[in-house]
């Protein structure tokens, strides 16, 4: 009995050092691609340690967009989770309803959903990742960027030409820059900024701008 005692000891010794050792070359290996690369790989590590697993299973990766749910929600040809696709919802953007239940059908909602079909539906994409803010909202779909094949980016499309609105509720990368492109869409009334109304308006965006569309 002593000596089995023994020599579990000794192998649990042996992996304690084979782990030590694959440590010791992690840390070496880590230490060299900084010297050699600069911030560039410590930012990377940092960003897919937040990111967790979705990092590397998303970021800057390219899927076939399989169907639009709706102006700023799609599906992707990769199974997440339990599911079949993966959900994505576009990161600071919010277009007019469609299919949601609760309420109705809102004012340009088919219009926008028409645009992002037909930019995006069937068409290879690329999936990017921001750095504030959460990787995935309350229903669990993934909130990103959508990189067209052509280098446009989905979310700026759709405020540009007025299909939706720059999402003011939550903080991102490009929030000002979303809010500068809708400010010139308004402009140009292009879009549902040529006919919207404040009743048309989602009700969080009359809440956080009392001052758009006032009525007269």
């Amino acid at each position: 009995m002593a000596a089995k005692k023994r020599q579990r000891f000794a192998m649990s010794r042996r992996r304690r050092k084979g782990l030590l050792l694959l440590l010791i070359m992690t840390v070496s290996v880590c230490v060299w691609l900084d010297r050699r690369h600069g911030g560039g790989v410590r930012t990377e590590i940092i960003q897919h340690a937040r990111w967790g697993a979705d990092g590397f299973k998303y970021h800057e990766k390219s899927f076939t967009v399989v169907n639009v749910v709706d102006g700023d929600t799609l599906d992707i040809d990769v199974p997440d989770g339990t599911d079949k696709r993966t959900r994505i919802r576009l990161l600071g953007i919010d277009t007019p309803e469609t299919k949601d239940r609760r309420v109705d059908v809102m004012y340009y909602g088919p219009e926008a959903s028409a645009y992002a079909t037909m930019l995006t539906e069937g068409k290879t994409v690329t999936v990017v990742l921001d750095t504030v803010g959460d990787v995935r909202d309350f229903y669990g779909r993934l909130l990103a960027y959508i990189r067209l094949e052509d280098g446009r980016v989905l979310n700026e499309e759709l405020i540009a030409g007025g299909f939706g609105y720059a999402d003011l509720r939550f903080k991102h990368s490009c929030f000002d820059r979303y809010v500068r492109l809708q400010q010139q869409a308004m402009d140009a009334q292009a879009g549902l900024w040529k006919g919207v109304t404040r009743d048309h308006l989602p009700k969080w965006l009359q809440r956080e701008r009392p001052d758009l569309l006032p009525e007269p």
